[in-house]
């Protein structure tokens, strides 16, 4: 269970960390059948070649288990109300880094995208359709040099009142980066790592970015979103506002 304080740092900060979220065990079960996807040999740094590998769609065991642990599945209720999330069976795509020299291409500042819009523009609008988190599960242990996801602490409260004169169907994920205050970009910085078995549930406007892999490991870690059961809303009649829904209307009067 998420305590008060981890509640209030989610609304503020826009992410909180779980450490120990689903074993170390499976993290390593996981990781073994993603090396095996990769085509490269975990012992030969030689045959890492590349310095991304995107795989996704992975459902077996490991990664079911880690998307259903029990505090998790709690946490899911904490912040976005429970019977308004629904349950996960994988974990999507895994973008893995390898160390190297090369710039990966895709290191740039962004929220997710959450849905398809008629132009086919990946898009995400004020109430976040379609997304209720962005997660970042580590099935590898990840330090401040294994390529860790950069996050700008607070920067969900910038997003709301980007997205609000945008209507139903919002802005392109590169719009809204484009659209981003400077002082977005001026925020604290925090890099996140952890070890394997290590979450974190992060509100869907959140700010983040990739980084290019300086370490001597590759950093295995999948980044699913949540899916809501039910759409989102900043205009409740019950004034029952999830901590997600709490932090829009934060940064819609702020």
């Amino acid at each position: 269970m998420l305590s008060d304080a981890d509640i209030d740092q989610f609304i503020r900060d826009g992410f909180v960390r779980i450490d120990g979220a689903f074993p170390r065990a499976v993290a390593d079960e996981g990781r073994a059948i993603l090396w095996q996807e990769t085509g490269c040999d975990p012992d030969d740094p030689a045959t890492w070649t590349k310095p991304a590998i995107r795989l996704g769609g992975y459902s077996q065991t490991p990664f079911r288990q880690a998307a259903n642990e029990p505090a998790l599945l709690a946490a899911f209720d904490q912040l976005v109300g429970a019977g308004r999330w629904l349950p996960r069976d994988s974990l999507g795509t895994f973008p893995i880094r390898f160390p190297s020299p090369d710039d990966p291409g895709d290191t740039g500042w962004h929220a997710e995208a959450s849905f398809a819009g008629e132009d086919g523009s990946w898009r995400l609008n004020v109430t976040s359709r379609g997304r209720a988190l962005l997660m970042l599960f580590l099935f590898s242990d990840v330090g401040p040099n294994d390529a860790p996801t950069r996050i700008l602490v607070g920067s969900h409260l910038d997003v709301p009142k980007l997205l609000e004169p945008a209507g139903e169907e919002g802005l392109s994920f590169i719009e809204l980066a484009q659209q981003l205050p400077a002082s977005t970009f001026q925020r604290e910085l925090v890099l996140a790592t952890g070890d394997a078995g290590t979450v974190y549930l992060c509100h869907p406007f959140l700010i983040h970015a990739a980084q290019p892999h300086h370490g001597t490991r590759p950093r295995f870690m999948a980044q699913p979103p949540l899916h809501p059961a039910e759409p989102i809303q900043i205009h409740r009649a019950d004034g029952q506002y999830s901590p997600v829904e709490q932090a829009m209307r934060l940064g819609l009067t702020t």
